[in-house]
């Protein structure tokens, strides 16, 4: 309820204003005017549902002309072409090469000949010289040296890791150390000759060949010839003398792995 006198608004039903002690009986009363409601009619509903088309009016009283099916149209209009025109020159045929040979460059036919012998002769493999002996020794006592610097290494930060010393040597288990070793040296000896050359065959400038081709060996046949290189070279190195009597002088390894030792070119 409102107060008429300090406009003060309360929700407790009472006599008198909390606020101001005003009683409400000594107000005036109010009448609250009469609203009158217009009558409904069908004029005064709201325009947005009105259709002012009938429903069974058609949307489409013009019917559109008939095209042509969709197999039969064109995509582009045919040239128009004029009676009487010519076709013009090709493409290919203004672009045609001359191939008439110039009083420069004629040759005559007694030079013809050879000329177009060597035109249809086949290329031929590619020509090596083969390796002397004295280098693929110079080679495999470089390789071994370098093999035998990086086994001391291995051995010594073995022996760093373990704590031994040199008279204690005997300690360090030997099974595992010789099979690591064994692996070391055989893998470089075979990523190596994959590649054509070791450390020792770079310095001699030689490389390994795979028969008459100058491509590189695969793994397969680098394993070979290292595996049986080794075997050969066991017997106080008398199994590589073969190579010292051989035109080529390839070693049995070599003809075993159908390799060639030849000079490196630059």
């Amino acid at each position: 309820m409102k107060c008429s006198t300090c406009g003060y608004l309360g929700f407790e039903a009472g006599e008198r204003c909390r606020n101001c002690g005003y009683e409400f009986s000594l107000a005036e009363p109010y009448e609250v005017p009469e609203l009158t409601i217009r009558p409904s009619t069908a004029d005064a509903a709201l325009p947005l549902f009105v259709s002012p088309f009938d429903d069974d009016t058609p949307l489409i009283t013009k019917a559109s002309p008939p095209r042509a099916p969709l197999a039969v149209r064109r995509t582009t209009p045919d040239a128009v072409r004029l009676r009487g025109a010519t076709p013009a020159k090709s493409a290919t045929a203004e672009l045609a090469l001359d191939l008439r040979p110039s009083p420069a460059t004629h040759v005559a036919p007694a030079e013809a000949a050879p000329m177009a012998a060597a035109a249809r002769r086949p290329d031929t493999a590619v020509q090596h010289q083969d390796a002397a002996v004295s280098r693929r020794v110079f080679a495999g006592v470089l390789d071994l040296l370098i093999l035998l610097a990086v086994d001391i290494v291995v051995v010594y930060f073995t022996m760093q890791i373990c704590g031994v010393t040199l008279g204690e040597l005997e300690l360090l288990p030997k099974g595992p150390l010789v099979v690591f070793l064994l692996v070391q040296n055989i893998g470089y000896l075979v990523a190596f000759t994959a590649g054509g050359q070791t450390l020792g065959k770079m310095a001699a400038g030689i490389k390994v060949i795979a028969g008459d081709s100058d491509g590189s060996l695969d793994v397969g046949c680098a394993l070979k010839r290292t595996m049986l290189s080794l075997l050969l070279a066991v017997p106080a190195g008398l199994g590589l003398l073969p190579a010292l009597f051989d035109r080529q002088h390839r070693g049995l390894h070599d003809r075993f792995a159908g390799t060639r030792v030849v000079r490196a070119t630059a």
